[in-house]
């Protein structure tokens, strides 16, 4: 997995590339955390995720959680695989996915 980001003017987008797992899930959650300090809006750009498994649902669903209290959260440029899990997970209808 591979992670980077743009911040400006209050707005965070972080790019996120390769499968998100039990494995690099804690990385993720932690540079959201790290990053998203002082945003009023959070972009997660899914374009080159190839996959997520449970650990991976659960740091967006507390990145969710923590930008509903200061602002609000979108996942952008979501690949049809990555996208079939959150259609089977129910995600899509708490998530605003563009």
């Amino acid at each position: 997995m591979e992670l980077s980001n743009i911040n400006e003017n209050g707005k965070l987008t972080i790019s996120v590339s390769g499968r998100v797992d039990t494995v690099t899930a804690p990385e993720l959650e932690k540079y959201i955390e790290d990053n998203a300090k002082g945003v009023s809006q959070l972009i997660l750009d899914l374009k080159d995720m190839s996959y997520t498994s449970s650990a991976g649902l659960r740091v967006i669903l507390k990145a969710h959680k923590l930008m509903s209290g200061k602002g609000e959260m979108k996942i952008i440029n979501v690949q049809r695989d990555v996208m079939d899990i959150f259609e089977i997970t129910g995600f899509c209808d708490i998530l605003n996915i563009n």
